[in-house]
């Protein structure tokens, strides 16, 4: 699954941060703990340079909590970043995250000199919420679905810390296929961009292969299905997803069953690890260069016909 999604907005908050980026002394990044790496916006790292950085881990109520420090630790090996995990329903985090941004930059937080962050986040990681947790009232609009914000805003989050807030920003292209599949059933793109039954089907894989008996659990199945059909029939059966003659529905059964993982009610599940996701870098990798190859022999065999 190849996707690319970059509309206007995205490019245009991509030019201003690097505009802002001298007034900045530190950046917070909010990303999905059920998929850490496929939530990271690559060109962010190479937009900050060394600044300081706090990643966010945010839904750990949807992620599994040992994955989740997994990541902590793989993240933090930057020494230039730092790592929270939390759900926006957990209490005194504003105050945490405050502490943390002036431990990253001791030399300021005064009211002559207040911390200037950068707040970013790919669509639908709760960003806007977060925002209006640490200002302690509601100033960024807040939604289910991405690309809810689309302009930069300037915040005083008192305290004497100043946030900016930029558009959830996707990068050009997702070359990882695993990684495009991954915001998909999370909800970083758009539904109107994505096949239910195609994203479904991936799922479907996923679980059969590493969680069956939450399957069996949350569809009252005797035993796990044989594949993703089976599956997603099974569950169209018991949950009415019918079309004449009693055939499943299966762009239903797959909404249905795509709607279950994004709710929790399949359990607390987190997509990736890092040892998984080094293995899909390097096959991601050897990929590209492979076609970087065909690509350059194509461009040779052109210039000596020609």
């Amino acid at each position: 699954m190849s996707i690319n999604w970059y509309p206007g907005h995205m490019h245009k908050a991509q030019k201003e941060i690097k505009k802002r980026l001298p007034d900045v002394d530190m950046f917070i990044e909010v990303l999905d703990a059920r998929i850490p790496y496929s939530s990271e916006n690559p060109m962010l790292a190479t937009i900050r340079g060394d600044k300081p950085c706090i990643k966010i881990l945010n839904k750990t109520d949807l992620a599994e909590p040992e994955i989740t420090k997994d990541w902590q630790n793989y993240l933090e090996k930057n020494k230039h970043t730092k790592t929270l995990a939390l759900n926006l329903n957990q209490p005194n985090k504003r105050e945490q995250i405050f502490s943390l941004c002036k431990k990253l930059v001791p030399s300021k937080g005064t009211k002559i000199s207040p911390i200037t962050c950068l707040i970013t986040g790919i669509p639908n990681v709760g960003k806007s919420t977060l925002i209006n947790t640490l200002a302690n009232r509601t100033i960024a609009k807040t939604g289910n679905e991405p690309a809810v914000t689309q302009t930069q805003q300037r915040i005083d989050l008192g305290n004497n810390l100043i946030l900016f807030d930029t558009p959830g920003l996707l990068w050009p292209k997702v070359d990882n296929e695993d990684s495009g599949y991954r915001l998909a059933m999370t909800g970083a793109i758009k539904d109107t961009a994505i096949e239910y039954d195609d994203i479904a089907y991936y799922a479907a894989e996923y679980y059969l292969n590493e969680h069956p008996n939450l399957l069996m659990k949350r569809y009252d199945l005797e035993e796990p299905p044989l594949d993703e059909t089976t599956l997603l029939e099974a569950l169209g059966k018991k949950r009415g997803a019918l079309i004449s003659g009693g055939r499943v529905d299966l762009k239903k059964a797959s909404t249905i069953f795509i709607h279950d993982f994004r709710s929790g009610s399949l359990g607390q599940i987190t997509l990736e690890t890092p040892q998984r996701v080094e293995r899909e870098i390097a096959k991601t990798e050897k990929l590209m260069a492979e076609k970087a190859a065909l690509k350059e022999q194509r461009k040779k065999k052109w210039r000596n016909n020609k």
